[in-house]
């Protein structure tokens, strides 16, 4: 059964449980499950779009706009249900809507007209941020403070528990299945992956990649409205900066969860792994008496070893050749 699983994510699994065990050591609080599963709710936003930001990269694109999506998608919930007077459900269905609109208009644009994503994306990422601090202008709320006054109904989305399990859990495992489904057992996902290891060879197949690229992107974008949504619930408020300091985690999450940032390669479970990581992570160095700007550092330390790890085909190969000239030192040389 263990062969079936990809070694990477097993190894995740080694760190994951290797973190607890440090982390639990420095402060035994952290074994309380009650802590683990309440810190969900940190890391929850970070995980729903790096599940599907896993999509886009595989098709070998990025999106860097999902934190300023979070940022229009919570501002566009509390307009809309504090200021314009919508029900709130059905101003969270229409954010969610618009995040989805932001993607597709990234995915138009660097499927059809052949712009690189970063450019594209970057630009995304300005363009939406300033639209949502526009928008709270224009609402007549401070844009510090934010909008609040939401229903209890709508802040236990992300507050609420069932059997004791904090809603953030069951919303994490719910959006990794039907990611996991999408990606691996479907048609849709076998067409992603193929656009990602040779776009030409599954355009000569039949495949239509310019709408699969595009509607990776249209995920990407709906899970950051979710993920805006979900954020807004949880701290009760909608503000334009939400999401602004989720760029490095999600790419960290995606990365360091095996996908290659060339594409062609990866999958959700690991992304799932390396986001529980990164959440841990923050949360242990937090009990363990480490200064906030410290935590970036560890977070961006992540990202460049499994980017050199995972994406540079050449560097295991040469660690290897290193290691195996370091132990040829003390006799003849080999290499």
């Amino acid at each position: 059964m263990l062969r079936k699983i990809p070694k990477w994510n097993l190894v995740l699994f080694l760190i994951l449980v290797t973190e607890i065990i440090i982390f639990g050591l420095l402060n035994p609080r952290f074994w309380n499950i009650h802590v683990l599963l309440n810190s969900f709710n940190d890391f929850i936003g970070i995980a729903i779009i790096a599940f599907f930001v896993t999509f886009v990269i595989i098709t070998g694109g990025i999106d860097i706009s999902g934190g300023a999506i979070i940022g229009l998608t919570s501002v566009i919930v509390g307009i809309l249900s504090q200021v314009a007077g919508v029900n709130i459900w059905a101003a969270v269905l229409l954010a969610v809507a618009a995040g989805g609109l932001c993607g597709l208009l990234n995915g138009v644009l660097i499927a059809y007209a052949r712009v690189q994503a970063m450019v594209i994306t970057l630009g995304g990422m300005l363009l939406y941020s300033g639209v949502a601090l526009v928008l709270v202008g224009l609402s007549g709320a401070s844009t510090y403070e934010g909008i609040s006054g939401f229903s209890q109904g709508f802040i236990n989305l992300a507050n609420g528990k069932l059997f004791g399990i904090p809603h953030s859990v069951f919303i994490f495992l719910v959006l990794l299945v039907f990611a996991y489904l999408l990606l691996h057992r479907t048609r849709y996902g076998r067409y992603i992956y193929l656009t990602g290891i040779n776009q030409n060879s599954a355009e000569y197949s039949g495949i239509d990649t310019r709408k699969i690229i595009t509607s990776t992107y249209v995920l990407s974008g709906l899970s950051a409205g979710v993920a805006g949504v979900i954020l807004t619930s949880y701290l009760g408020s909608a503000r334009a900066d939400f999401g602004a300091e989720y760029l490095m985690p999600i790419l960290t999450a995606v990365v360091l969860g095996g996908t290659l940032i060339t594409g062609g390669k990866g999958g959700v479970v690991g992304t799932a792994l390396a986001s529980i990581i990164i959440g841990f992570l923050k949360l242990g160095l937090q009990m363990g008496g480490i200064q906030t700007q410290y935590i970036g550092l560890a977070t961006g330390l992540l990202l460049i070893i499994s980017v050199a790890f995972l994406g540079v085909p050449d560097f295991k190969s040469n660690i290897k050749r290193l290691v195996t000239i370091k132990k040829d030192r003390g006799g003849k040389l080999n290499a």
